[in-house]
């Protein structure tokens, strides 16, 4: 894809969207200022009450390396009585091109034997790669966790998502695992495998610029204004409050 080895190299990693377009707008907008070689998307990418089939057409135009997350999975797999509502709202606005494009994206891609992208983990599409769900709550992930959740991943730039928190470590053997944090909804409650809750507490949209140079990876996670306010109202019209507080505020 390249041409040789990745000396110098400067990407952007987006994630988890759900259908913001606002939100992926004013990231793209963002990105372009940093002139990054190459973006990837790391999957989530139309799930929700905004505009699924708006986003998916963007991603289409931009034509970059994209991964399904569980949520396109759950649109390709799930009778429409058994999906959510953010997966039924977005199959009723999908239409026959954008389901082929979700079927012809890959659940994991290695880019050149360096850049690993997983939606949560390699192995799971819902594990989460740096926190961990315990009864009482959530938290991060220790260091031999997160080396567990790594294990046969030799590339030295992993690539991850899901969780909808921003964070970046250094694994200390040369590689490095980022989560660039959420587009497009900063907040959400999950019962697997305790009830819990993810959020960020600000309702800005997320992104990561990895750059590698002199050999070795380093992040930067950036957080991105948009017209939050007028997402929450659309959330509300089509009746999901719980979305509406979490694009507010980044509180579920």
């Amino acid at each position: 894809m390249f041409g040789g080895a990745l000396r110098m190299m400067k990407i952007a990693a987006i994630s988890d969207i759900h259908g913001n377009l606002a939100a992926l707008e004013a990231v793209l907008a963002d990105i372009k200022g940093h002139a990054p070689d190459l973006i990837v998307n790391l999957g989530d990418s139309l799930s929700g009450p905004l505009f699924p089939a708006e986003c998916a057409n963007c991603l289409l135009s931009l034509d970059i390396p994209t991964i399904r997350g569980n949520h396109e999975r759950q649109l390709l797999t799930l009778p429409i009585d058994e999906m959510g509502e953010s997966d039924r709202y977005a199959l009723s606005c999908l239409e026959t091109h954008h389901i082929r494009w979700i079927k012809h994206t890959p659940t994991t891609l290695l880019i050149e034997r360096e850049i690993q992208l997983v939606h949560g983990t390699p192995e799971s599409d819902l594990g989460y790669f740096l926190e961990t769900v315990e009864p009482q709550a959530v938290r991060e992930a220790d260091p031999f966790e997160i080396h567990d959740r790594a294990r046969g991943v030799p590339a030295p730039l992993i690539l991850c998502g899901h969780t909808h928190i921003p964070r970046s470590v250094n694994l200390g053997d040369g590689r490095l695992v980022v989560n660039p944090g959420s587009v497009g909804l900063p907040a959400y409650e999950d019962d697997r495998p305790f009830p819990h809750k993810m959020q960020t507490g600000s309702p800005h949209a997320r992104y990561a610029l990895v750059e590698k140079r002199n050999g070795s990876w380093s992040a930067e996670l950036y957080s991105v204004i948009y017209d939050w306010e007028n997402a929450a109202k659309l959330a509300e019209s089509r009746g999901r409050a719980n979305w509406a507080k979490a694009l507010r505020t980044g509180l579920v």
